[in-house]
């Protein structure tokens, strides 16, 4: 060939296609992947031309993945911030295993996430059910290590009697009979809550196939409220993309989930038990915000004086917490508006946990935190009660399972003082 003319030839049996041929295949990726100028010039084997531009999507599609693990350590995107903590939590729960119960033994999801506890050696567990069904159901999901558990079967167990006198002890002047205690101890939710009680186990954790109510009927009849709590509440961990707010992106909002319209008084115990879970669970220093549609007497209502009620008593209960109120929004979260707003508030501008003044707008606000600004929740994780029983939602996952059950364990080192 002349010097001129340039002629790149693949030596093969495989046919050859001239480059001019190509347009018709896919004209788009050929004008794309090789300058215009050589178009006329160019002769390829088709297969070699194909695996070049195979070979390219790959390298395409390798950089795009590089890009977006760079841009997300770098801007602190949500994964990244809730893979750290939670693995914290599961490294803290492995240092001292706690021994948490699984009512719902037999349900699938629960196995699956036992399975990968126990093989992690995040807890010690009994899973609650025919001990039987158990095993034949581990077997056809191919799980071995959910064998290392404690199964206890609800009917049939060596502690059953002490059990009854338990329930007896504490119900019977609540109504319950000696023949209605032997049916309630068979129940796995009633027979949880009275391993707890009798210290047989540290937590438990339910709700994949049972409703809220159910869960917390006997934990409320059994296990109780802590010393100075009245009432239960439910906080989320909130891991935001925007780095900005709380700590590092993560806030803590409570009362999403159990108390409708709390009082000053349970206002107050739902923002010291909040304080108390952001700490014993993140290991961070908690700065309470008393939310309510005013700021510093901005507005007069009533709601208005429930918040500043419940700020002085909290600030009583718990002198050594960073807890301001009354606070809009805008003020406990972002510096500029609390200077201007609250001036000289060491919470103002930088709270990490929010609590809100009734369940609606909690439930509202975390509800569009997570959809709106594409936040990560993670709960409810109940708070209040004498020892951690925590409730899963019936649409749970085996992840969610395994990050509560973790999450359940450090409630239990943090409530012995461990």
């Amino acid at each position: 060939a002349a010097p001129t003319e340039l002629d790149i030839t693949f030596r093969s049996c495989i046919p050859r296609v001239s480059y001019r041929a190509l347009p018709s295949l896919h004209p788009g990726l050929c004008r794309s992947v090789v300058p215009k100028a050589l178009i006329m010039r160019l002769d390829f084997d088709a297969l070699a031309f194909f695996d070049i531009l195979i070979h390219l999507c790959v390298l395409c599609k390798s950089l795009i993945i590089i890009a977006t693990f760079v841009y997300t350590i770098f801007s602190n995107k949500t994964p990244i911030q809730e893979m750290d903590l939670i693995q914290e939590i599961i490294d803290r729960a492995k240092a001292q295993p706690q021994h948490i119960v699984f009512p719902e033994g037999t349900e699938e999801r629960t196995l699956k996430a036992a399975d990968r506890l126990l093989r992690d050696s995040v807890v010690k567990l009994t899973l609650i059910g025919d001990p039987y069904a158990i095993r034949s159901r581990a077997h056809d999901l191919g799980l071995k290590h959910v064998l290392n558990a404690n199964l206890l079967d609800p009917k049939n167990h060596e502690k059953k009697q002490a059990y009854i006198d338990l329930l007896l002890e504490l119900r019977g002047s609540k109504g319950v009979t000696p023949e209605k205690a032997a049916l309630l101890v068979e129940d796995p939710l009633y027979l949880a809550c009275l391993m707890i009680k009798a210290g047989d186990a540290d937590g438990e954790l339910a709700g994949a196939i049972n409703s809220t109510g159910d869960v917390l009927r006997p934990a409320l009849q059994i296990v109780k409220t802590a010393p100075g709590f009245s009432c239960v509440s439910g906080l989320f961990l909130m891991f935001l993309p925007n780095s900005d707010y709380g700590h590092n992106g993560l806030l803590f909002f409570a009362d999403c989930a159990v108390m409708p319209n709390p009082d000053a008084a349970q206002l107050a115990q739902i923002a010291v038990a909040s304080a108390g879970t952001a700490k014993a669970i993140s290991g961070v220093e908690p700065k309470v915000a008393m939310l309510s549609f005013s700021t510093k007497g901005s507005a007069k209502h009533e709601m208005v004086d429930k918040v500043v009620e419940a700020t002085r008593l909290a600030k009583e209960q718990a002198p050594h917490l960073a807890i301001d109120g009354e606070l809009q929004a805008d003020a406990a979260l972002v510096d500029k508006v609390a200077k201007l707003k609250a001036p000289g508030s060491e919470v103002a501008g930088q709270a990490n946990v929010l609590v809100f003044p009734s369940l609606e707008v909690g439930n509202i606000g975390y509800k569009l935190v997570q959809r709106l600004a594409g936040a990560e929740a993670v709960g409810p994780i109940l708070q209040g009660m004498a020892a951690p029983v925590n409730d899963l939602s019936r649409g749970c996952s085996v992840e969610d399972i395994y990050k509560m059950a973790a999450i359940t364990a450090n409630q239990a080192i943090a409530a012995k003082g461990l």
